[in-house]
């Protein structure tokens, strides 16, 4: 890995090793010795640097033979080439190589839709400025963003797409950008993401009420924006508010009570209906039952009635058979009895009677 430095930072190449019996130390642009990429030269003997064509004035040669350039820029990245000059002329050479990245900007987030709607809009985020060499890096609260279906990043990883919206992403979302000689952070970018309404509550949840009672509905959806509330009263539209009050109520208050919540911006109605019943108490006493009398009377009814259909269905068998010897009684139930005819054979029994073949 070369040495890195930040643009507008100093760098000093040094020398190891040199060799004994030097005359000089001539520095070369590139990676071999050309006197046309020479940058400067220096004679030990006389302490003098010689600039050569490359030369930028940036430039100085040490008498241990370092090379110091001030101030680097991004054309200073390259080859750098020493050659350690000998009395004898057998020179040495030695190549290393610098690589200059820019002191990175603060980096800011463009976005191509900050007011998206939930589970309709997708998100597309990038990193600005876009800068050579440079890694990028996304935050959503802080962290590193985790693998997921609904996020896709940019093969440079300077755009993130979020493919669907929930009210969930509103962030903050940050975006990083490094290279080995610096890092940024930008500022933190939130979404407003619409949504709902979600189906509305209205509180409280009494239902019943007593004349000259306040009565006093209150109505909410999550939503955002918030929602815009109307209030339908047996069908008719009453208020557009969030509350509804009638004070000292009456029976013609009772009704139907509709809280209709609706979006501007997701276009989406939502309701919810309570029913109220203000009751007069001179008319809400439960109304009497029958008397016991009343009841007696009925059940002697229906036993009669059975009598009559056994006697009827009896009288129809003596005369079918022609038997008919005597008499018994049949008890129906207490008080109440019915003759029936005794035939030869065993007496014909309906119900819970309760027959005897003999007086």
């Amino acid at each position: 890995m070369p040495p890195s430095a930040a643009e507008g930072k100093d760098v000093l190449f040094l020398a190891h090793n040199l060799p004994e019996d030097l005359a000089g130390y001539a520095w070369f642009k590139g990676g071999r010795v050309d006197s046309t990429r020479q940058i400067a030269s220096y004679r030990i003997d006389t302490q003098v640097n010689n600039p050569g064509p490359t030369y930028s004035g940036r430039e100085t040669i040490y008498p241990n033979g370092s090379l110091l350039v001030q101030r680097v820029t991004l054309e200073d990245t390259g080859y750098y080439t020493l050659q350690a000059i000998k009395t004898h002329f057998h020179n040495e050479e030695v190549t290393g190589q610098l690589r200059v990245y820019p002191e990175l900007p603060k980096p800011n987030i463009t976005s191509n839709n900050s007011n998206p709607v939930e589970h309709k809009d997708p998100v597309v985020f990038t990193c600005e400025p876009e800068i050579q060499d440079t890694t990028y890096l996304w935050l959503i609260n802080s962290q590193s963003i985790q693998n997921s279906s609904k996020l896709e990043q940019s093969k440079d990883n300077r755009t993130l797409t979020i493919l669907y919206v929930t009210r969930n992403d509103i962030g903050p979302y940050e975006c990083e950008s490094r290279n080995p000689v610096s890092a940024s952070r930008s500022d933190p970018l939130y979404l407003n993401v619409s949504y709902g309404p979600e189906s509305p509550t209205i509180s409280p949840s009494d239902t019943l009420y007593r004349p000259g009672a306040n009565l006093s509905l209150s109505c909410h959806a999550a939503s955002n924006p918030p929602a815009l509330y109307s209030w339908l009263i047996n069908g008719r539209l009453k208020q557009s508010t969030q509350k509804v009050t009638i004070p000292n109520i009456t029976v013609n208050n009772s009704g139907s009570y509709t809280c209709l919540v609706h979006n501007s911006v997701t276009r989406l109605n939502r309701t919810a209906v309570r029913t109220i019943t203000v009751f007069d108490e001179d008319s809400a006493q439960p109304t009497p039952g029958l008397s016991d009398g009343a009841i007696a009377g009925i059940v002697i009814g229906v036993l009669a009635g059975i009598a009559l259909i056994v006697s009827l269905v009896y009288f129809l068998h003596i005369r079918k058979t022609g038997g008919y010897d005597g008499l018994s009684l049949v008890l129906l139930s207490p008080g109440l009895t019915a003759m029936l005819g005794r035939g030869k054979e065993t007496p014909l029994c309906l119900w819970a009677c309760i027959c005897s073949s003999s007086f």
